[in-house]
């Protein structure tokens, strides 16, 4: 099968023979690129919209400069700089210096970024996993729904064949950000709040404590919803970020347990259509060296992107709105954060917004 540069790519039904146990390949569809996402009907964006009593409006992003310090050392925060007219800076720009009598004046600027440095989106390409979808007795590097690496999924280096340089075009041409970007990404937000019952502590949170948690404040979660789990991680972050004294420990926060296998049935089961969190991972910071029966080490990644089609929405700013709604004995509100529609990408920042 081939993908024309930059377009869509053909029919799917040969993608695959078989799928991962446990997923749901083929289910939206055979050139299905969206998941889970598929939940969230209009009926369900209806019933968001009917959580919308006070009309307060949360911003649920960082600032795209927070960390101020990096937590992943291959992501850089914004370099912003200024658009150019020849050698001038387009900043107080007065338009009089190339056309006399002028008086306007302009600033216009640009920036080179890290596309999941804060704030951001997992597309569903961001994992793989290497797969013999064909039942060949051949592995390879294989994404939601069967895309496959250097066919929709092209990057300059086949790390698996020789580690070859491969001429452009370069990106995701399947699962890229743009099409959950496409979808508008609006729906009704269940905000789980891990931090009132555990703290700002690294404790993973596997089924029982979430079944608990969720019991204990009377929280329920329907399919199509967006879960959303708050862990505090994200005002420290911003403590942080604002020159606050505290020692800042990167790996302390809550997060979910995803060797916990009751709680992958769980989020199997639920019909969520996104996780998100205010920590850096939605599942507890992995160690890289455990792994599942599967042989993933970041099994809770492994499952929504790469089986269930779910985003993962991280390091969203939880806090404020959290409070509000346990202030005030809700948990539901209406979720909207749609990422860059940026064709070919694997992650985005957001500007997301929870309104109540």
């Amino acid at each position: 099968m081939t993908t024309a540069m930059g377009g869509a790519p053909q029919a799917g039904a040969d993608r695959w023979t078989v799928r991962p146990d446990g997923s749901n390949w083929g289910d939206f569809g055979p050139d299905d690129q969206i998941g889970r996402l598929n939940l969230i009907t209009p009926e369900r964006r209806r019933a968001a919209a009917s959580e919308v009593r006070e009309g307060l409006a949360f911003c649920l992003s960082l600032p795209l400069d927070c960390p101020r310090l990096p937590l992943n050392p291959r992501r850089f925060p914004p370099e912003r700089s200024f658009s150019m007219r020849g050698e001038d800076p387009v900043m107080n720009y007065p338009y009089g210096r190339a056309i006399p009598g002028m008086k306007e004046t302009v600033c216009d600027d640009r920036v080179a970024l890290s596309l999941q440095y804060s704030t951001q989106w997992d597309a569903l390409c961001h994992m793989g996993y290497e797969f013999d979808a064909s039942s060949d007795g051949e592995e390879a590097v294989t994404y939601y729904n069967g895309f496959r690496a250097e066919e929709h999924v092209c990057g300059p280096v086949d790390y698996l064949h020789g580690g070859e340089a491969k001429p452009g075009p370069h990106g995701a041409f399947a699962l890229g950000i743009e099409r959950i970007a496409e979808t508008g990404l609006q729906g009704r937000g269940v905000m789980v709040d891990l931090f009132a019952h555990v703290g700002l502590e690294a404790v993973p949170v596997g089924y029982d404590a979430l079944m608990g948690i969720l019991e204990a404040d009377r929280v329920i979660v329907e399919p199509g919803d967006v879960l959303c789990l708050r862990t505090g991680f994200d005002r420290a972050l911003l403590g942080q970020y604002n020159g606050g004294s505290d020692a800042f420990d990167p790996h302390r926060c809550s997060g979910l347990d995803g060797f916990d296998e009751r709680l992958q049935r769980w989020i199997a089961d639920s019909g969520v259509a996104a996780l998100v969190s205010d920590n850096e991972a939605v599942e507890a910071m992995p160690d890289f060296v455990r792994e599942d029966a599967h042989g993933a080490r970041v099994p809770l990644h492994h499952l929504c992107l790469f089986k269930l089609g779910i985003p993962l929405g991280e390091m969203f700013l939880l806090s404020d709105l959290a409070d509000w709604l346990r202030a005030n004995g809700r948990s539901r509100f209406l979720f909207t954060a749609p990422p860059l529609r940026l064709p070919g990408a694997v992650g985005s920042p957001v500007t997301g917004v929870g309104t109540v």
